[in-house]
């Protein structure tokens, strides 16, 4: 009797001892002893979740976690006191407003795009600018909060007045982020909409780009910030180095980016 309860005693002992050893491996790590890596969040523009949902799953220095959205969005979040580790936005002007408001560390400038007017690449109806003000175009853009529609505004703002006020009386929705846009035109809801090429690049043909007139492009740079607070601000630091140097980069290239317009 008492080797057979000795003997569960033993089982009992190892199965404990397995638990506990997954259990360690389960854990959050830093890069200098342990098993597993440390989770990097990020809060970037929606236009980069192609390009930045690729290059995080090269990242080498954490595991990356991102939240996309409009870039006003996640500004707002982290002016309530969300605190991811990098925030990266469509534009700098809200990189640069947090740094003044001590929310983040100076940004850096790490990408450039370019806006087009995009359309549903079967049967458009809207094959130019000029296009866009006949009657009963229905056109999408973002809301003048966030950077897609800002730009879009400045587009606009460059035309005759006559020709800005007929192109936006089409607007039938203003979307929180560019992928919205995007969203009406796959949809068939849209005739037209304005994002960046690369946007158009990630539909793999559904949509198709109408390129703008040189003279009405305006300048697209994106920025990005390790946030002040942040749980990993070293490897926050070396993904925003990567969008420089590195894999980032490569993986900004390959996505359609441009390098940062001086």
């Amino acid at each position: 009797m008492t080797g057979r309860v000795g003997r569960v005693r033993a089982a009992l002992t190892a199965v404990i001892a397995v638990f506990a050893l997954a259990a360690a491996g389960c854990g959050d790590s830093d890069d200098s002893g342990g098993s597993s890596k440390p989770r990097l969040t990020v809060s970037a523009a929606a236009s980069l979740k192609k390009a930045f949902t690729a290059y995080g799953g090269d990242f080498s220095g954490a595991r990356a976690r991102f939240s996309f959205a409009g870039s006003d969005e996640l500004a707002a979040q982290i002016r309530k006191g969300v605190r991811p580790d990098v925030f990266a936005a469509a534009n700098v002007k809200l990189p640069d407003q947090l740094y003044r408001e001590g929310k983040v560390e100076r940004p850096v400038v790490f990408a450039g795009n370019r806006l087009v007017l995009a359309v549903p690449a079967k049967s458009p109806r809207v094959r130019s600018l000029g296009d866009l003000r006949q009657e009963g175009v229905k056109l999408a853009v973002g809301s003048a909060s966030v950077p897609v529609g800002s730009y879009t505004r400045e587009v606009l703002g460059r035309l005759p007045p006559t020709q800005s006020k007929a192109i936006l009386g089409n607007v039938r929705s203003n979307e929180p982020d560019v992928g919205g846009v995007v969203g009406k035109l796959s949809q068939g809801a849209a005739d037209a909409g304005f994002v960046y090429v690369t946007d158009v690049v990630a539909t793999r043909g559904r949509v198709k780009a109408v390129e703008l007139p040189k003279s009405l492009q305006p300048s697209v740079r994106y920025g990005a910030a390790v946030v002040k607070g942040a749980k990993q601000p070293k490897q926050a630091k070396r993904f925003i180095d990567g969008l420089l140097t590195g894999k980032g980069l490569e993986t900004m290239d390959g996505a359609g980016f441009e390098p940062p317009p001086r």
